[in-house]
């Protein structure tokens, strides 16, 4: 674990029913004059982004919609969403949508110099500026994006995605409402939920954890297990609640932690096959998590506890197995494909 850490967090974050109401007073407060709206086809198709939309109208703004960016885009799809957001002279950004549109807005925030472009972030990162303050609305409960310094580009000649990271993309404005989750599909609320899940053990188990974020690792365990069901399946307001809360809460934990080796190779099999991202990784949960419990023996412990487990009478190893299970049992309950689906 670090004994030495920083915590770079969006300059604020409106959770809970009607979050959405936010975004009108954001935009007058900042006396933004034209709004870059960032989303995609299947969100529009959806019907979510009318809401943002309407509460970007209300506040008297220009607004210019960028949404033609494909699933899980490749460095240059982003760059070309870019350049024309560069021509737009949009003075604040909206994004509403999953972490590839999140991905997106927070690139662009940072690209509107002609000094670099998402190729050259590549390579160097650090060289990123914020130009653009950023609201990000997320629309799955789900990737975490709304709240990491990262974005993540698929790099086709490499077949691999890579993570751009830099603290400049921090977003300035973050919407939680889960209206947006509501009518969510079934496998998408399953993989995104699933990835959540991912985000939170790895930032608790990996070597870059720390104090705080493994508060909120654990608390996003907490609330993710106890609620990914319901909210695949049923969908109730409290189970949307807690589901974009968990999100968020993991959003945290692995953006000032780390990710591991899960998602090392679901990058690895995104890039190759173009599978989903969460679901690239909840493929090789299990078969890793048992690989690494020899070395964080305590800590897969306490997943398991606040997975429900009753370890009760169990040694430390035996609980620490016990996770694995309870990680099956939630990939089998909202039926994460298995890899030869994808043979």
């Amino acid at each position: 674990m670090l004994t030495q850490y920083n915590l770079k967090m969006p300059h604020a974050v409106y959770g809970g029913e009607n979050a959405m109401d936010n975004i009108t007073a954001i935009i007058k407060a900042r006396g933004a004059k034209k709004v870059a709206m960032f989303t995609d086809k299947g969100i529009e198709g959806a019907g979510l982004f009318a809401l943002p939309e309407e509460a970007v109208k209300a506040s008297g703004a220009e607004y210019y919609v960028l949404d033609e960016l494909p699933p899980e885009p490749s460095y240059m799809a982003v760059q070309k969403l870019v350049d024309e957001f560069k021509v737009s002279g949009a003075d604040l950004i909206v994004a509403c949508g999953g972490g590839s549109v999140m991905d997106a807005a927070k690139l662009a925030s940072v690209l509107v110099t002609d000094a670099y472009g998402v190729k050259e972030l590549l390579d160097n990162p650090g060289m990123a500026q914020k130009c653009v303050p950023i609201v990000l609305i997320p629309t799955t409960a789900g990737t975490g994006a709304e709240v990491t310094p990262n974005a993540i580009v698929a790099v086709p000649e490499k077949e691999v995605k890579i993570g751009i990271v830099n603290p400049e993309m921090i977003a300035d404005y973050v919407i939680l409402d889960p209206i947006m989750i509501k009518k969510l599909p079934r496998k998408i609320a399953a993989s995104t939920g699933v990835d959540a899940l991912i985000h939170a053990v790895e930032a608790y188990t990996c070597k870059a954890a720390s104090p705080v974020t493994d508060a909120f690792a654990l608390y996003a365990i907490d609330l993710i297990g106890a609620n990914i069901r319901e909210a695949v399946y049923q969908r109730t307001p409290e189970s949307c609640k807690a589901m974009m809360l968990g999100s968020t809460m993991a959003g945290v934990a692995f953006g000032y932690s780390d990710v591991a080796a899960v998602h090392c190779i679901a990058e690895a099999l995104g890039g190759r096959y173009d599978t989903p991202h969460g679901v690239s990784n909840a493929m090789v949960l299990s078969t890793v998590t048992e690989f690494n419990i020899p070395a964080n023996t305590e800590k897969y412990a306490e997943i398991a506890r606040h997975l429900g487990v009753d370890t009760t009478g169990m040694t430390e190893k035996e609980a620490a197995y016990r996770c694995v299970d309870a990680m099956k049992s939630i990939c089998t309950d909202v039926k994460i494909p298995k890899m030869r689906d994808f043979e």
